[in-house]
């Protein structure tokens, strides 16, 4: 190879990094957008006077108003999602969970043979109306911790349903409010 070739071969080479030089300094200018002094942007609005209050609105009916409107019926119907766990009627035992004939009025975790998960266990009280409505709304906020893993309904009439309807699964049905 003679000198005039390697003088071309280096001529190409430095050529090319001299381009490449200038483009890179060329796409910085063109392409480069200035920091700004504060980021973000100032919006100007004008300040307003503090709206009225809107009216309050009616209070919701009292849980015992919708228990004591409750249909059985209705609840028997609803309550149907409960016996893919529970036994309804009287002596047909535990399943999943405890057998809930007699539940209104009964002892928080008492029924005999059905194991509990601990925080159900400490969870001291009777199964009132306004009890089972605190549960069947959402177990697990409930009694945090607890086994079952029923979302809840979030239906306050549906709970009052279906809690006059566990109400008739007893040989001592408690008095629905008036």
């Amino acid at each position: 190879m003679d000198l005039f070739e390697i003088n071309k071969i280096l001529g190409a080479v430095l050529g090319t990094c001299l381009i490449l030089v200038v483009v890179h300094i060329a796409a910085g200018s063109i392409f480069s957008v200035p920091e700004p002094a504060k980021p973000g942007y100032v919006i100007e609005v004008k300040a307003k006077q503090p709206a009225a209050k809107p009216a309050a609105a009616p209070p919701a009916p009292a849980f015992e108003n919708l228990l004591a409107s409750a249909s059985a019926k209705r609840g028997e119907q609803d309550a149907k999602v409960c016996e893919v766990c529970h036994n309804l009627q009287k002596g047909q035992g535990a399943k999943i969970g405890p057998d809930l004939y007699g539940v209104v009025g009964r002892k928080a975790a008492s029924v005999a043979g059905f194991n509990y998960s601990a925080p159900l266990k400490k969870h001291d009280g009777t199964w009132t109306f306004d009890a089972l409505d605190k549960w069947l709304t959402n177990p697990g906020a409930d009694v945090p911790g607890t086994a079952m893993t029923f979302a809840g309904v979030p239906s306050e009439k549906q709970r009052a349903d279906i809690i006059a309807y566990l109400n008739t699964l007893s040989d001592h049905p408690l008095p629905l409010p008036k």
